[in-house]
Order: structure tokens, then C-alpha cells, then sequence
């Protein structure tokens, strides 16, 4: 093939002064994840709380609220993390409630996420009294106190997981709509944007490959921070004794440790443990992830 048409290696049309780093994230965002330091701290923690998670009947036979020994015994062989005030193994305890904690953090992230970005993408896009009326609505639950939201909805209807979830779902979403928001309105007058909507591409195809793209980076940063909340509410609404009784959860442990902080140190700083080692872990990850895809 001659010269002046054989297809060019994306290295040699790489900007001048592009780092090999920069190339490489351009072809594989993971494998850029992976150089990094924090995206494989971050990458190895996350992945160690969800083995736990799927893992755990398998990875302890203890039932953990069954009785296994002399209630309130310190760390042993026997019983890696002791056991709490009725004899149940807290090791056990702390592998299954991994479940319900990283469900309910995963769940109110993924809802916050849909709503955010949608109502972003929307607002930034379309502009007008479109983008005027919405952001009056974000500004609205902006201001709503979710804490006290969600134990007010917790008093009135009960404890329950999935009234946790949609309820700080659906108030931790305005930060990522204004985020949105405000990235789509620097955009959508940029060139690739503008050749893109002369070309007859629809508003859906423009907002879907090339404005959503470019806001990933940000949102997964503040994805992870979400997912962050959510798992210390869940855990601050378990320790406070209003989380679901009958849901095994690190909040739930917390909040059985409260009446012996004093003699048997070990109920509150192993569920803790566990609950800054999963926020660690992601907020690691969403920072790698955001400058891997961000070099793309």
C-alpha cells in the first residue's frame, strides 16, 4: 500500500508532546486505571468488599445469628473478629453484612446517577425554560434536608432497605445535575458538537456519543462520593437503631455495639473498619477511572 494512504498507528497521530500514558488510556481506559497507584489500591479494595459480599457463606460457615460462643469474647483463633453481647460471630456478621450495606449504597448511587445525569443532560442541552424550570426543581430538593428526610420517612412508614434507597436516591442527585449541567453548557457550542448537529445527527444521537462521554469522568468522581454517603448513612441510620432490624448490615452492627464501647472494643471497630475500607476503595477507583477516561 503506498505511503500517502496506509493506515496511520494511533501513536503517530497522537498530539505533539502526548505521553505514551495519555495513548495508552486512549486505547484501553482500564489498563490505564491499573498504572496508577490509586486505581489499584482502589481497584484491589473494592474488589476484595464485593468477594466478601458473594462470598461470604462460603467464606465463613458460621450462621451469623446463631449462637457460637461466650457472648463478648475478644479476637481469637477461633473467632477472628470475637463476638458481640449474645455470643454470635462478628466475623460472620461483618462478611454478610457487607450484602445489605454495599446494596443500599449501590442502589441510592445508581438512582442518584440516573436522575442526575438525565436531568443534567436535558437541562444543559436543551436550555431555555426547559433548562430555567429544572434547575428550579434541583434547586428545591437541593435544600431539602436528606438526613432528617430519611428518618422522618423511616418514623412514618417504618424501616425498610428499599425506603432508604429511593429516598436518598432521589435527594442526592441535584450536585450531579448542576455538575451536568454546567459541563454540557461549555460544550454544546464547541466544534465537534456543531459539525456533529450539521450533519443531521439527532439530538439524542449528539447528547449520546458526544456529550455524555465527555461528562463521565467528573460524574464517576462524584459517583464514588455518593456511593460514599450512602454507605455512612446507611451506617448512621443502623447505629441510631432505625435500620431494618431483620437486614444483617455494618450499620446494624454499629449501632449493637453502642452499649459496650468500653468493655469489648472489638463490636465498633471491625464493622468501621469495614465501612472506611469500601469508601476508601471507591472514592480510589472513581479517581483513577475519571483521569483514564479524561486522557481519552
Amino acid at each position: 500500500m503506498p505511503p500517502s494512504i496506509r493506515a496511520f498507528d494511533s501513536a503517530e497521530l497522537a498530539p505533539v508532546g502526548a505521553t505514551p500514558d495519555a495513548v495508552r488510556s486512549g486505547r484501553a481506559p482500564w489498563r490505564a486505571v491499573l498504572t496508577r497507584p490509586s486505581g489499584v489500591i482502589g481497584g484491589a479494595l473494592v474488589a476484595a468488599t464485593l468477594a466478601v459480599a458473594l462470598l461470604a457463606p462460603a467464606l465463613t460457615t458460621v450462621d451469623p445469628s446463631a449462637f457460637a460462643a461466650e457472648p463478648l469474647s475478644p479476637p481469637s483463633l477461633s473467632h477472628l473478629m470475637g463476638t458481640d453481647a449474645i455470643g454470635r460471630d462478628l466475623f460472620s456478621g461483618v462478611l454478610h453484612g457487607a450484602r445489605t450495606s454495599l446494596l443500599v449504597a449501590g442502589g441510592a448511587t445508581l438512582l442518584a446517577g440516573l436522575v442526575g445525569v438525565g436531568v443534567g443532560l436535558l437541562a444543559g442541552y436543551r436550555g431555555g425554560v426547559i433548562d430555567d424550570a429544572l434547575m428550579r426543581v434541583t434547586e428545591l430538593f437541593q435544600v431539602i434536608p436528606r438526613f432528617f428526610l430519611i428518618v422522618v420517612v423511616l418514623a412514618l412508614f417504618g424501616p425498610g432497605i428499599e425506603r432508604i434507597v429511593l429516598t436518598f436516591g432521589l435527594t442526592a442527585w441535584p450536585v450531579l445535575a448542576r455538575l451536568v449541567r454546567g459541563e454540557v453548557l461549555s460544550m454544546r457550542e464547541f466544534d465537534f458538537v456543531v459539525a456533529a448537529r450539521a450533519s443531521g445527527a439527532s439530538a439524542w444521537r449528539v447528547v449520546w456519543r458526544h456529550l455524555l462521554p465527555n461528562v463521565v469522568p467528573s460524574v464517576a468522581v462524584l459517583l464514588g462520593l455518593i456511593f460514599g454517603q450512602a454507605l455512612l448513612v446507611e451506617a448512621t441510620i443502623g447505629f441510631l437503631g432505625l435500620g431494618d432490624p431483620t437486614a444483617l448490615s455494618w450499620g446494624l452492627l454499629a449501632g449493637q455495639a453502642q452499649g459496650f464501647l468500653r468493655v469489648a472494643w472489638w463490636l465498633s471497630v471491625f464493622p468501621g473498619l469495614a465501612i472506611a475500607v469500601a469508601v476508601l476503595g471507591v472514592n480510589l477507583l472513581a479517581d483513577a477511572v475519571s483521569v483514564a477516561l479524561a486522557g481519552r
